[in-house]
């Protein structure tokens, strides 16, 4: 081998030194501005082994006899478990979660779940019996109770707080630590500019850690070798502090979500105007609550509806809409005050930890029966439910106290139509044209016999079971019979079977009383998660640095650099601006007072980004 052969290789492997410890550099410039996990291999894990132990494989090495199998069993599980809590921990498997968690949400709208409508799901298995066999082996009739959906709801948790622990204490360290040193070549950065003065160096790097710190950096001075400093300033921790927050405020809000389903009550009451509601579990129409619900421990309170107000468009294009729903009523509570409310439709009443919610409203025609004694047999509103928007209303009255013309106990049925605003076609039959009492008409169809109310099961109260019942007839034609009734209008049953009276009309409104757990703290955590979210997306994360220095000619030179976490326009403009509000501390010396502010690299030596000069460093 030459001596030039030997100089050439000496000068190759200098250069080679030089690109490394540059590459070096940039790296440390970059390290730290994201506490994002990185996933890569960690060969430590399974020691000196690992190595040698094959893909897929933790356990290394197995030693000779039981002693050893036993060792490397206990290796490969432990690897295993971290390989699969890393996976677990990772963003890219966290937003996998949340995804399925959306997806498995989709289900539980679309098909009738049973915590929800019980007899809609019910409806749905009678008319389709193969496919709700179906749905019964995926618990698709429970979703939001089913294996896998909880399955997919605790590994997201866990994912979640597995991966912000961590990354709270690094940025927490982050915060504590001093801003990294600057790198060699400050024009390798993006973003650079250099001058020279006649400032001093100590004043020129004294002025621009004070103006930084005005510019809310944090900025230290840094010892840059024998005689040298520089300032090194970071910028921007709001930004993994909002991502950081937005990742907490889903913790929450999962733990929010949790709570609200476990400790819950919902049930629904029909108050007829005039009547009342105690909270109490027989008072409700139906019921559900969570799991770890306590139905002894509903909130004490009751209300009477006063009276309903409902007014309704008349207007051609908007005819029939409502335009007024309220419901004033009057509320106790343990301690027996009386207070006045008026409930409406987005403003319910809260009680406690309860909300009385107004949902709907409709008609309740006052009846009176009399049997062919002539004895009071019934009488009081019955409600009819809406079937329409212009309120067509279905009901029925059960008449369970009855004597008959023989003198023999029986009962009698009646069910039919109310229609607020009557009218009557071939083709719809009786129906309401318009949702306010305009003409209102009782339109019924009467049957006597068993009513089953005393068969001991539970029955519809708007239903009527005609199964053990005849409907009674006209006595002139002999037809079934069917009457129409106004306010006030009675008419005689046939065979002297007694007398039926629509005495007047009242109103009715539905209720809806929940009480839930957990809404204050998913309403601040989803505020929390926005701000967070917010945060993340507009703040940037970036680092600054001023070195100054006495060059050869005896003139201070000043350069200054900066560099973000991703590129952006924004981080040269606000370079430009921080040196243009140190130019008054450190002017350029009067041969430089026409060259541009920005002077970039050499062109001989084309500037690479930071990002790229780490990439190379990893690069074998």
């Amino acid at each position: 081998m030459t001596d030039d052969t030997q100089q050439a290789e000496a000068k190759a492997a200098g250069a080679g030194a030089r690109r490394d410890a540059e590459r070096s550099d940039d790296a440390a410039a970059l390290a730290g501005l994201s506490t994002a996990p990185v996933d890569e291999a960690d060969d430590a894990q399974g020691g000196e082994g690992a190595a040698g132990a094959g893909a897929g494989s933790f356990g290394g090495r197995r030693e000779p006899g039981a002693r050893g199998a036993l060792a490397w069993l206990g290796r490969e599980c432990a690897g295993w478990a971290r390989w699969f809590w890393r996976q677990l921990t990772s963003m890219r498997v966290a937003l996998i979660l949340l995804f399925l968690l959306a997806l498995a949400s989709i289900p539980g709208s679309m098909i009738p779940q049973d915590n929800v409508n019980a007899p809609l799901a019910e409806d749905f298995r009678e008319r389709n019996e193969a496919l709700s066999e179906f749905y019964e082996a995926f618990q698709l009739f429970d979703v939001y109770s089913s294996v896998w959906f909880s399955a997919i709801y605790l590994l997201l948790f866990i994912s979640l707080i597995g991966c912000i622990v961590p990354r709270t204490w690094q940025f927490v360290g982050q915060l504590r630590a001093r801003p990294p040193r600057a790198p060699r070549r400050l024009n390798r950065m993006p973003a650079y500019t250099t001058w020279r003065t006649d400032t001093p160096p100590d004043e020129v790097l004294a002025a621009a850690q004070r103006r930084l710190r005005r510019r809310r950096f944090r900025a230290d001075l840094r010892e840059d070798g024998p005689g040298g400093a520089h300032v090194a300033a970071e910028k921007g921790y709001l930004r993994e502090a909002g991502n950081l927050a937005f990742h907490l405020a889903l913790i929450v809000m999962l733990v929010a979500f949790a709570a609200g389903r476990l400790w819950y009550s919902e049930g629904g009451k029909l108050v007829v105007q005039g009547e009342g509601f105690s909270n109490t579990l027989t008072q409700y129409d139906d019921f559900e609550s969570g799991t770890l619900f306590d139905v002894n421990e509903l909130e004490p309170f009751g209300f009477r509806l006063d009276e309903f107000h409902s007014d309704f468009s008349r207007e051609t294009v908007d005819l029939g809409t409502p335009t007024l729903f309220r419901a004033d009523v009057t509320w106790w509570d343990q301690e027996g005050a009386e207070r006045e409310a008026e409930i409406e439709v987005n403003d319910p009443l809260h009680v406690g930890d309860s909300r009385v919610r107004l949902l709907g409203h409709g008609y309740a025609p006052v009846v009176t029966v009399m049997d062919a004694q002539g004895e009071l047999a019934f009488h009081g509103p019955v409600p009819f439910l809406p079937q329409d928007t212009t309120l067509t209303s279905t009901g029925v009255i059960k008449v369970s106290t009855y004597t008959g013309p023989d003198g023999e106990p029986d009962q009698l049925g009646f069910q039919g139509f109310f229609n607020p605003t009557y009218n009557i076609d071939a083709e719809r039959g009786p129906h309401s044209t318009f949702p306010e009492p305009d003409l209102p008409v009782l339109t019924l169809n009467a049957f006597h016999g068993d009513l089953g109310v005393n068969s001991g099961l539970p029955q519809n109260v708007y239903q009527l079971d005609t199964s053990d019942m005849e409907q009674l007839r006209d006595e002139e034609t002999g037809d079934l019979f069917r009457f129409n009734l106004v306010p006030g209008q009675s008419i005689e049953l046939p065979d002297g079977m007694g007398t039926l009276t629509f005495d007047r009309l009242e109103q009715w409104a539905s209720f809806q009383i929940t009480t839930k757990a957990g809404n204050e703290w998913a309403l601040a955590s989803s505020l929390a998660a926005v701000g967070g979210l917010a945060a993340s997306l507009l703040l940037q994360r970036r680092r600054v640095w001023v070195r100054a220095f006495t060059g050869d000619d005896g003139h201070t030179v000043v350069e200054m650099a900066s560099l973000g976490r991703t590129e952006s326009a924004k981080v040269p403009e606000e370079l430009a601006d921080l040196a243009e509000r140190l130019r008054p501390d450190a002017p350029l010396v009067p041969d430089e007072a026409a060259t541009p502010a920005d002077e970039t690299a050499d062109p001989a030596e084309p500037a690479e980004s930071a990002e790229s000069a780490a990439a190379e460093g990893a690069r074998p």
